[in-house]
C-alpha cells in the first residue's frame, strides 16, 4: 500500500522535472530553503553535489517539482544517503511539498515543526536518530496519508495523532512511546495499516478498535499491553495480519476471530492467554502464519488440521499445555516451513513429515513423544526428504534405542541437532560425520556409549557440542583442536580417561569448558591459559592432580571456576587476582597448601568462594568476599587463623613469640605434640577403619546439577515402583533410584500435596538446605517442581542415597531386618560426635541459625562408612536473632515433632524455642 501510494504520487508529479528543465524561472523561496537544508546537513558521500546554482533546483538529486505549480517543490526524497545533522525549519517553507522522505539516514534532534506543509501526503523519517515528542503542529498536516516515524527515539504520548483523519498507513514501531493507545486514534477511520510495535505502550487495547473497518494489518507486539483481546477486532472483515505477541494480554482467544476469513497472519505468542484454541481458528483456510507460542493454552489439536489449514507456512504453538497426539494430517500441509510444538504434553509417536519438502525448522522437544528401537524411528525416514531442514530438536522426550544410521542422511543444510534428555543408548553412528554443516549438536543426558573419535573430526563448523551425562569412554580426542569455531564444549559426567589434550588450547573462541565428573588423570594443562575468551571452567571430580597453572590468570574473562574434588596440590596462584570478572571460585576437596592469597579479597565481583577441605594455613583475609562469611566456605583447613569475623578460627600467633624463650619453647613442643597427635590419630583410624577424610559432599541445591523433570525421576525409580520404596513419613514417601544426570544412587522424597502442610514442609526443607553444606548433613542434590503424568502438581527433593539406612533400625532391631546389625561403643561415640558437629554447624556456622525441631534416630542416616548424617528438615525453624524466638512464617510458631524426643512442654502450643531444646532431643540418641 505504501509503495503504491508513493508511485502514484510520483507518476502524477513526475512531469515537473521535464517542465522545469525548459524554463528559466522558479520560486526563489524553495531554492533558498533547500540550500539552507544542505548547509546544515553533513554529506560524507557527496550525495548533494548537484545542489548548486549552476543547475536548476528542480533537477537536483531527490527533487521533483510540480507540473501544476511550476517551480514549486512537490517531493524531497533522499532515503539512504548517509546524511546527518538536524532538519532545518526552512523545510517548512516548501508549502507545496507532498512527499518528504529522509528515511535511513542519520538525522537527529527534535522534529522541526512542519505546520505549514498543508499539502503533505507522505512523511517518512524512519530509521534515523530523532528524539523527543511528536510536535502538535503535525496535526496541521491534515492531508497526511502515510506517516512513518519508525526506528527513532521518539517518546511521549500518541494523542497528537488523533486529528490526522486521512491517515491510511501509520508506522511508529521501535520507538519509546508511552501511555495508552488513545480511543481518539480510532477516529482515523481510513487506517489500513497500523504498526505501533516495539514501544512502551501500556494499558488495554481499546474496545473501539473494531470501528477501524478498513484495517488490513495491525501490529501491537512487544509493548506492555494488558487486559483481554477485544472481540470487536473480529468486526474488521478485511483484516489480514494481526500481531499482538510479547505483551501481557490474558483471557482467551475470542471466537469472533473465526470470522476473519481473509486472515493470513495471526500471532499472539508470549502472552498469558489461557483456555482452548477456538476451533474456528483452525478453519481460516487462508492462514499462512499461526503463532500462539508461550501461553497457557490447553486442549488437543484437530485431527484434520492439515486439511483445514492448507496454506499454513509457520506453525508455532510451543510452550503451552496442549495434550494428545500430534495429528498425522499436519504432515499433509505441504507448504509448512516452520513447526514448533515444543514444551507441551504431547504423547505417542512422532508423525511422518516426509511430504513437507519445504520444511526448514522442526522443534518437538520437551514433550512425552515416544520412539522405540522396534519402531526404528519411522519419522526420521521421512525427514530425510526435507532437504532444506536446518534445525531439528527432539530433546527431552521418551525416545529409546540407538540413534539410527540414517541420521547421516538428513539435510546437508542441518545446523542444529538436539536429541538430549531421552533414553538413547548404544554408540553414535559414524554417519553423523556427514552432517558437515552442523553448528550446534546436543546429545546430552542419554546413555550413549563408545568413543567419539569416529565422527567428530568432520564437523569443522561446530560451535557448541554438549555430550554431558552419557557413558562415553576412551580418550578426549586431540582432534578437538581442529574445531576452531567451538565456543561451548561440555563432556561432563562421562567415562573419559587419560590426560587433557593440549590441543584444547587452540580453541581460541571457547567460552565454556566442562570436563567435570570423568576419570581423567594428570595435571591441568598450561595450554588452558591460552583460552582468552573463556568465561566458565568446570573440572570438578575428574581425578586431576598437580598444580593449578600460574598462567590461568591470563584468562581474564573468567567468571566461574570449579576445580573441586580433585587431587590438586601446591599453592593457590596469586595470578587469580587478575581475574577481575570472577564471580565463583571452588577449589574445595583438594590437597592445596599455603596461605589464602590476599589478592582474592581484592576481587570486587567475587561472590562465592569455597576453599574447604584442603591444607591451607595462615591468616584469613578480612576484606572483599571474606566480609560475607555465608558466601565463603573454609571448613577442613585446621591451619587457618585470624580475626576475620564469622569463621570461628583461633587468632594467629603473635610475631613476638618467634624471639627469645617463647620461641625456643614452641620449637620444642610443636614436634612433640605433633608426633603424639599423629600417633593417636593413626591408632584411631586403624581401630575404626572409617575413611572419613574421603567422604565427598555433592553440591547443594542447584549448584552443579540441572533441575530434573518428573519423567527423569519416574525413570530413575522404575515409575515409582514399590520395590524401590524405602520409607514413608508424615508428608512424603521416599524411593531409591539412579539418576543419569548424577551417576550415583539417589533418594527421592516425594511430597503428598493432598496432606495439609506438605507444601509448607517442602518449602521449609528447600529453604533450610539451600545454603548449607556439611559432611554430617544429608546432601541435597536438587529439587523438582513439575506436573505429573495426571496433570497434578508434583514436588520432590533429591538426596544422596544413604545405604546403611537410619539409626533407628540399628538401635531397635525388627523382625524383618537382617540379623547381626550391631553398633559398637566406638561407632556409637562416632555417630554421636557426627550429630553434635551437625547441630553445632546448624546453630552457629550456617549463616542463619537453624533449629531442626525433630531430632530422633529415624532422622539420622548412615552412609556407606557409617558416618552419621542429619536429615528431614521439613519442620525446621530459623532464628530471628540469637536471643529471640525462632519463626517459620510468623512471629509465633506451632512446633511439630515426635513425642518422646521433644523437650517437655513443647507439644502443639505457640511457644518460644531455643537451640537448647534440641539438647533434649539429643539425649535419646546413642
Amino acid at each position: 500500500m505504501v509503495m503504491l501510494l508513493a508511485f502514484l504520487l510520483l507518476l502524477y508529479y513526475g512531469a515537473g522535472n521535464i517542465h522545469c528543465s525548459r524554463v528559466n524561472y522558479g520560486n526563489i523561496t524553495d531554492m533558498l530553503s533547500l540550500l539552507d537544508f544542505k548547509a546544515a546537513t553533513n554529506d560524507p558521500t557527496d550525495a548533494l553535489r548537484s545542489w548548486n546554482r549552476s543547475v536548476h533546483y528542480c533537477n537536483w538529486t531527490g527533487i521533483i517539482c510540480s507540473s501544476f505549480n511550476p517551480g514549486r517543490v512537490a517531493a524531497l526524497q533522499l532515503p539512504g544517503k548517509s546524511l546527518s545533522g538536524e532538519i532545518t525549519p526552512s523545510l517548512g517553507n516548501l508549502t507545496f511539498l507532498k512527499i518528504l522522505d529522509l528515511s535511513s539516514n542519520g538525522f537527529s534532534g527534535q522534529l522541526t515543526p512542519l505546520n505549514q506543509l498543508h499539502e503533505l501526503v507522505i512523511l517518512d523519517l524512519s530509521t534515523n536518530s530523532f528524539q523527543g515528542i511528536i510536535p502538535d503542529s503535525l496535526t496541521n498536516c491534515s492531508n497526511l496519508k502515510l506517516l512513518n516515524l519508525s526506528s527513532n527515539g521518539f517518546s511521549g504520548q500518541l494523542t497528537p495523532l488523533n486529528q490526522l483523519r486521512e491517515l491510511v498507513d501509520l508506522a511508529l514501531r521501535n520507538n519509546s512511546f508511552q501511555g495508552i493507545i488513545p480511543d481518539s486514534l480510532m477516529n482515523c477511520s481510513n487506517l489500513q495499516v497500523m504498526d505501533l510495535s516495539r514501544n512502551m505502550l501500556a494499558g488495554p487495547i481499546p474496545t473501539k478498535i473494531g470501528s477501524l473497518y478498513n484495517l488490513i494489518g495491525m501490529d501491537l507486539s512487544k509493548n506492555n499491553l494488558t487486559g483481554v483481546i477485544p472481540p470487536s477486532i473480529g468486526n474488521g472483515t478485511h483484516l489480514q495480519t494481526l500481531v499482538l505477541q510479547e505483551n501481557g494480554l490474558g483471557g482467551s482467544i475470542p471466537d469472533m476471530f473465526g470470522k476473519l476469513s481473509d486472515m493470513i497472519g495471526f500471532s499472539v505468542g508470549a502472552n498469558s492467554l489461557s483456555g482452548r484454541i477456538p476451533p474456528s481458528v483452525f478453519n481460516l483456510t487462508s492462514l499462512q502464519t499461526l503463532g500462539l507460542y508461550a501461553n497457557k493454552l490447553q486442549g488437543e489439536l484437530p485431527l484434520d488440521i492439515g486439511a483445514t489449514l492448507p496454506e499454513i507456512i509457520v506453525f508455532t504453538l510451543g510452550q503451552n499445555m496442549l495434550q494428545g497426539h500430534i495429528p498425522p494430517s499436519l504432515g499433509n500441509a505441504s507448504g509448512l516451513q516452520v513447526i514448533d510444538l515444543s514444551s507441551n504434553n504431547f504423547v505417542g509417536e512422532i508423525p511422518s513429515f516426509g511430504k513437507l519438502l519445504n520444511l526448514e525448522y522442526l522443534n518437538l522437544g520437551h514433550s512425552m513423544l515416544e520412539s522405540s528401537e522396534s519402531q526404528r524411528w519411522e519419522s526420521l525416514y521421512g525427514l530425510t526428504n526435507c532437504s532444506n531442514l536446518f534445525m531439528l530438536s527432539l530433546d527431552n522426550n521418551q525416545l529409546q534405542g540407538a540413534i539410527p544410521d540414517l541420521v547421516g542422511k538428513l539435510s546437508t543444510h542441518l545446523t542444529s541437532l538436539h536429541l538430549s534428555g531421552n533414553n538413547l543408548s548404544g554408540i553414535v553412528p559414524s554417519s553423523l560425520a556427514n552432517l558437515t554443516s552442523i553448528i550446534d549438536l546436543d546429545l546430552s543426558n542419554n546413555s550413549l556409549t563408545g568413543t567419539i573419535e569416529g565422527w567428530l573430526g568432520s564437523l569443522k563448523k561446530l560451535q557448541s557440542l554438549d555430550l554431558h551425562g552419557n557413558n562415553f569412554v576412551g580418550f578426549i580426542p586431540p582432534s578437538f583442536g581442529n574445531l576452531s569455531e567451538l565456543t561451548i564444549l561440555s563432556l561432563a559426567q562421562n567415562e573419559f580417561k587419560g590426560h587433557i589434550p593440549p590441543t584444547l588450547g587452540k580453541l581460541s573462541q571457547l567460552s565454556r569448558l566442562d570436563l567435570s565428573y570423568n576419570n581423567l588423570q594428570g595435571d591441568i594443562r598450561p595450554e588452558i591459559s591460552e583460552l582468552k575468551q573463556l568465561i566458565a571452567l568446570y573440572l570438578s571430580s575428574s581425578r586431576l592432580s598437580g598444580k593449578i597453572p600460574d598462567d590461568l590468570g591470563k584468562c581474564q574473562g573468567l567468571v566461574t571456576i570449579q576445580m573441586d574434588h580433585n587431587n590438586l596440590t601446591g599453592v593457590i596462584p596469586t595470578s587469580l587476582g587478575n581475574l577481575l570478572s570472577l564471580d565463583m571460585l571452588n577449589l574445595s576437596y583438594n590437597d592445596l597448601s599455603g596461605a589464602i592469597p590476599t589478592v582474592l579479597s581484592d576481587l570486587q565481583l567475587l561472590n562465592k568462594l569455597d576453599l574447604s577441605y584442603n591444607r591451607l594455613e595462615g591468616a584469613i583475609p578480612r576484606n572483599g568476599v571474606f566480609e560475607h562469611p555465608a558466601n565463603v566456605s573454609l571448613d577442613g583447613n585446621s591451619g587457618l587463623c585470624g580475626r576475620a569475623t564469622g569463621f570461628h578460627v583461633p587468632s594467629c600467633p603473635d610475631a613476638s613469640l618467634r624471639t627469645g624463650r617463647h620461641y625456643r619453647l614452641i620449637t620444642v613442643l610443636i614436634p612433640i605434640i605433633g608426633f603424639l597427635s599423629l600417633a593417636l590419630l593413626t591408632c584411631f583410624i586403624i581401630h575404626e577403619k572409617i575413611p572419613q577424610a574421603t567422604f565427598s559432599l555433592l553440591p547443594s541445591l542447584g549448584e552443579k546439577f540441572p533441575r530434573v523433570s518428573y519423567w527423569d525421576l519416574a525413570r530413575a525409580t522404575g515409575n515409582f515402583s514399590e520395590i524401590n520404596l524405602i520409607g514413608e513419613g508424615s508428608y512424603s514417601s521416599v524411593y531409591k533410584g539412579k539418576l543419569k544426570q548424577v551417576k550415583t544412587e539417589i533418594a527421592v522424597k516425594i511430597l503428598d500435596l493432598d496432606i495439609p502442610g506438605a507444601e509448607g514442609s517442602f518449602a521449609l526443607e528447600c529453604k533450610a538446605l539451600r545454603g548449607i553444606r556439611h559432611r554430617n548433613i544429608v546432601p541435597l542434590i536438587t529439587e523438582c517442581s513439575a506436573i505429573d503424568s495426571k496433570g497434578n502438581a508434583f514436588r520432590a527433593l533429591i538426596y544422596v542415597f544413604m545405604p546403611n539406612g537410619n539409626l533407628n533400625t540399628w538401635l531397635h532391631h525388627q523382625e524383618n531386618q537382617a540379623a547381626g546389625r550391631h553398633l559398637g561403643l566406638a561407632q556409637r561415640i562416632s555417630i554421636a560426635t557426627n550429630i553434635a558437629d551437625a547441630l553445632d554447624y546448624l546453630h552457629h556456622d550456617s549463616g542463619r541459625p537453624i533449629i531442626h525441631c525433630d531430632l530422633k534416630p529415624s532422622n539420622v542416616l548412615l552412609d556407606i562408612h557409617m558416618n552419621a548424617c542429619l536429615g528431614d528438615f521439613g519442620i525446621a525453624r530459623f532464628y530471628i536473632d540469637s536471643k529471640l524466638r525462632t519463626v517459620g512464617d510468623s512471629n509465633s510458631v506451632t512446633v511439630n515433632g515426635t513425642l518422646g524426643y521433644m523437650a517437655p512442654g513443647i507439644v502443639v502450643w505457640h511457644i518460644i524455642i531455643f537451640s537448647k531444646c534440641v539438647a533434649y532431643n539429643y539425649l535419646p540418641l546413642p
